[in-house]
């Protein structure tokens, strides 16, 4: 039996499947014994607990994990959520219960928020379920413990899970839900985990059954014949030989360069992707500076962790991103107003811009550390509506002494009057997650919508070729810094429509240079046509892979 999905990366998984358990029950609608002190008391410990845990397995599994894991603690010390909890409980709600009622009540408004917020729903459901585990004194589900390595199926994954899977045992990932920016897929691909996530019939394969998962054909073959379980184990003995060679510059079959970046979201990330292979930075988050602040960060203060990165890569491009906040990352004192829809109000530049003196205190750090190393420093606005948007900050960036300055495609209109704003900037860089999410007005990892966030999209391929084809009549540079670039066939097709770089998480690399290093500029181009001819993000995969 075959199985379809989308696949992370390029990798083979063969071995005999375990299902994850199922979730705990719903806790009944009991009262507890009359005493609410002592029912919040405890409650209020299994709380501080879980937020322990959490924490911890954040600190062991460092990375990107630490935050998702770190930003999951802290909703179980949420003010508001323990406040929730405090009153059901004195209207004589149960402990169990009133978590129960208090989390799903907050899941619901973050589901309504819509973007990154509607994702970490998903994680408040882990940590409400860890939470009544603790209350019942039973194990939290989780990861099932195995002698022998296996191929985990799921409904989804928590980032708890994710995390801390243990590589020698987890062969690989099955997930029914999530899609290609799902925490499942950017852990799992951070990870360098293979895995195939939205496989419709996953959770009707039973524990034992032998698999192949192989998630560069976003295949999942059960019960496979011994011709095709010859056939996967040459192709897993052919990656670890291409994982052993020297690692090369990014480029095409024919020659043609396309350097391949790292997506960065902390100077201390920067040693570990020079080790995998990355050739520079193309997206730096610098958000990490802000969010736990009241205040906005000194010059000196940004300035060092500027240089701190920049120093990793000597003659090489950095490309950081001016704050990125609003929606899902609010920050205070950058705007407090409530909206009714954040994913399409005061966010990114346009945030930036009716705060000024922000914007213009991070240009000034990155000026500094521009002249204080020998990185080829390049900074890019997020959320940038259209050319007079674009026009306004390269003015602005170069007027302070920076050298390099562009935008960041996220917003369809900007797809739209790409002309001009190759004209405007230096270059541009494409962040395929946010364009995807606007481009078919489906919020990212809200389950009702799931099936619109796909960056195969012919909507979403045209809209970058708008990009690439201005980007060549300019002489402009043309990357992509969105998830879309780490899935090795989709970065032919991007290529292909006129991507000059691509900037992924580091893990992913790898798998990227060896995909890219078997077709040439014309076979990436009769891809991407043939993608774009397409009706359905399905279609163009399938396209792209007979072209």
């Amino acid at each position: 039996m075959e199985l379809h999905g989308v696949g992370v990366g390029r990798g083979i998984a063969i071995g005999p499947i375990l299902r994850m358990p199922d979730p705990l029950p719903a806790p009944t609608e009991a009262k507890h014994g009359g005493d609410s002190t002592a029912e919040f008391a405890a409650t209020e410990s299994a709380l501080a607990v879980v937020a322990g845990e959490l924490m911890a397995r954040g600190e062991k599994a460092g990375g990107k994990a630490q935050g998702v894991l770190e930003a999951a603690a802290m909703m179980a010390q949420d003010p508001e959520l323990v406040d929730d909890v405090k009153a059901r409980i004195g209207a004589g709600t149960s402990g169990e219960r009133a978590v129960f009622e208090a989390f799903n009540a907050y899941r619901d408004i973050l589901l309504g928020m819509g973007g990154l917020m509607a994702e970490r729903a998903t994680d408040l459901g882990d940590v409400s379920q860890r939470i009544i585990a603790h209350l019942r004194g039973v194990p939290a589900p989780g990861v099932p413990q195995s002698d022998i390595p296996f191929v985990l199926v799921a409904p989804d994954l928590a980032p708890a899970d994710t995390a801390l899977l243990d590589l020698n045992k987890v062969l690989g990932l099955i997930t029914r839900d999530g899609g290609p920016t799902s925490h499942t897929a950017i852990l799992a691909r951070s990870k360098s985990i293979p895995a195939i996530v939205g496989v419709t019939g996953a959770l009707d394969l039973t524990d034992g059954t032998v698999v192949i998962a192989d998630a560069g054909a976003g295949l999942v073959t059960s019960d496979p014949s011994d011709a095709a379980l010859a056939d996967a184990m040459a192709r897993v003995a052919e990656r670890a030989a291409q994982a052993a060679a020297p690692i090369t510059e990014g480029a095409l079959a024919d020659g043609t360069r396309v350097p391949l970046l790292a997506n960065l979201g902390s100077p201390k990330d920067a040693a570990k992707a020079v080790e995998l292979g990355a050739e520079g930075v193309g997206l730096f988050r610098t958000e990490f500076l802000f969010l736990d602040s009241a205040t906005a960060p000194a010059v000196a203060e940004q300035q060092q962790q500027y240089t701190e990165l920049l120093r990793h890569f000597p003659g090489k491009k950095v490309v950081v991103r001016a704050l990125d906040a609003g929606a899902d990352k609010p920050l205070s004192f950058l705007n407090d107003a409530h909206e009714e829809n954040p994913a399409l109000g005061l966010r990114g530049l346009r945030a930036l811009r009716a705060n000024e003196q922000i914007l213009r205190e991070q240009l000034q750090a990155l000026v500094n550390s521009q002249g204080e190393t020998e990185a080829d420093l390049w900074v890019m606005a997020p959320m940038v509506a259209d050319a007079d948007e674009t026009d306004w900050f390269v003015k602005l960036g170069k007027s302070m002494g920076l050298k390099t300055v562009g935008v960041m495609a996220e917003v369809p209109s900007l797809a739209v009057m790409a002309a001009q704003v190759a004209v405007a900037s230096d270059f541009v860089s494409i962040g395929t997650n946010d364009l995807t999410q606007y481009t078919l007005a489906a919020d990212r990892m809200l389950g009702s919508v799931a099936a619109y966030q796909d960056p195969w999209h012919p909507a979403v391929l045209r809209l970058v070729k708008l990009l690439g084809d201005a980007g060549a009549a300019t002489g402009k540079p043309v990357g992509v810094c969105g998830e879309a670039a780490a899935d090795p066939q989709l970065a032919v097709v991007l290529v292909g429509l006129g991507a000059t770089t691509l900037s992924m998480t580091p893990a992913a690399l790898a798998d990227v240079r060896a995909e890219l290093a078997g077709v040439t500029l014309e076979q990436a181009r009769v891809k991407a046509t043939a993608a774009l001819d397409a009706t359905t993000a399905a279609g163009a995969r399938a396209a792209a892979q007979r072209a």
